[in-house]
């Protein structure tokens, strides 16, 4: 990986000087009165877009680009054409690629920003290459894939003064404000426990990988999509979706809902970095007291405790629980039994010295507990609200491009997003972990990983009392990527 990284830094620095020395000379502001009437918006106010990803979420993140009023699309990639279609059909006038890096070669210069709605195992590759360009970048959650990535990415967006947003929308819904001012305000007093739950998965985990080979779609280019994944010959039903169930393409159900049930407590308390972690996993019987043995794919339901140190906003640690697979924690006795916690499916709650209050996903509909408390609230909002919500998460990344980096404030530019990418993948730490299957010199498999706590060196990146989880803080990228 990294004489890969050393090689691409290499020729994006001769494109970027390259592009750089041509927009020079031909960039010339025109006043707006010279290129239309009211309401026309100069080319010099609008962001081009290239979208990596045009099907699935990515079809509707480059939609709602559109839908600002301030973007255009001028390219899409894609490697599988049928889930493109309806984004090329939608912008007729993008040029179409199918692989980034020809992309990113020919048309850098046409360009001034990048959407990456790809599988996880692919963001940080092509994030990263798009900021060696100078350009603005809009990646999906969760940000990488492993914790070294989510570093890198940090520091790039400082490296390379780009504007960087997440797609964890939620960030810029009321909720996490409102909650803000409610705890700044010290109406449920000093923050020490979360709680955060999800029904995901929704796609099958826990499970063995299919032994039966298909043939691969003949619009779909497999070897693109698999990038920097180990290969592996092609099976049904991997493709566009279940691959999240499966560590060589996604993060599972904390990389899936994790980036926006945990948004408002990382925000809300200044957590950063977790100090310790541990993790038990739902258990798949193949036969009378047979478990299965399924180390490439997550587990079908966690329970993960993480420890962050004290901030300048709580008195002491916090400690954050993540439970998935529709494992939920216990309801609050301030609920009567019939009232919903959280949202049902999914949810936060967060335990101070003087109360609790709880949310649904993205963070939406806060309520203090009891619920009856929430007619009386008289704290006055001191927080700016994103226009729009959660829908309004795009058209402000798109704005702040424009402006410049370091003119707008952002809902999850990288510097909260990297951390909060690096806390659910060491909660996925946890969770690897205890499939990490070691034997002695007879034959006899045990698993040390398993009912342990790991302990996190943040500055070197990696757990100081298991070293065998440690191959998954940077894991190895596929020869030539």
């Amino acid at each position: 990986m990294e004489e890969t990284n050393k090689n691409q830094d290499a020729t994006s620095r001769r494109s970027f000087l390259k592009t750089a020395a041509v927009a020079a000379t031909a960039f010339m502001i025109v006043p707006r009165h010279v290129l239309g009437g009211r309401g026309f918006t100069a080319p010099s106010d609008r962001l081009i877009i290239a979208g990596i990803g045009a099907g699935g979420k990515g079809q509707s993140d480059i939609a709602n680009f559109y839908k600002s009023g301030k973007a255009e699309i001028g390219f899409l990639c894609d490697v599988h054409d049928s889930r493109a279609a309806a984004s090329v059909k939608a912008f007729p006038k993008a040029k179409y690629y199918r692989d980034y890096r020809e992309l990113f070669d020919k048309e850098s210069k046409n360009f001034d920003a990048v959407s990456v709605s790809t599988p996880d195992h692919s963001h940080a590759i092509q994030a990263l290459a798009a900021m060696q360009l100078g350009k603005h970048v809009y990646v999906q959650k969760p940000l990488t894939h492993d914790i070294y990535e989510a570093r890198a990415l940090t520091a790039a967006a400082s490296k390379y003064k780009v504007v960087t947003q997440m797609g964890n929308q939620g960030a810029s819904n009321d909720g996490p404000r409102q909650m803000k001012e409610w705890y700044d305000a010290g109406l449920i007093g000093d923050v020490h426990t979360v709680y955060a739950w999800t029904d995901r998965p929704v796609w099958p985990q826990g499970v063995p990988w299919s032994t039966n080979k298909a043939q691969v779609p003949s619009d779909l280019d497999w070897n693109l999509w698999l990038g920097t994944a180990p290969y592996k010959d092609y099976v049904e039903k991997l493709v566009p979706f279940n691959w999240r169930g499966w560590w060589d393409y996604g993060t599972g159900a904390l990389g899936d809902m994790g980036c926006h049930l945990l948004e408002a407590p990382f925000s809300m308390l200044n957590l950063k970095y977790a100090s310790e972690v541990q993790a038990s996993v739902g258990s798949v019987y193949v036969d009378e007291f047979k478990r299965g043995y399924f180390p490439d794919s997550c587990p079908p339901s966690s329970h993960v405790t993480l420890k962050f140190p004290k901030t300048n906003k709580t008195k002491g640690d916090v400690v954050v629980h993540w439970m998935d697979g529709g494992i939920q924690p216990e309801r609050p006795e301030e609920l009567e039994a019939n009232e919903v916690f959280g949202d049902g499916g999914n949810g936060t709650l967060f335990i101070g010295t003087k109360g609790k209050m709880m949310a649904s996903t993205y963070s939406a509909d806060p309520r203090l507990l009891p619920l009856s408390k929430n007619k009386d609230i008289r704290v006055p909002e001191s927080l700016a609200r994103v226009k729009g919500g959660a829908e309004g998460h795009y058209a402000q990344w798109v704005e702040a491009c424009i402006a410049g980096y370091g003119k707008k404030e952002l809902s999850s530019p990288f510097e909260i997003a990297g951390p909060l990418t690096e806390a659910l993948l060491m909660a996925n730490l946890a969770i690897r972990a205890t499939d990490i299957q070691l034997k002695n010199d007879k034959g006899r498999a045990s698993f040390p990983g398993r009912n342990i706590k790991l302990l996190w060196d943040n500055d070197k990146m990696r757990v100081t009392n298991f070293d065998a989880v440690n191959q998954y803080v940077q894991r190895e990228y596929r020869k030539g990527w």
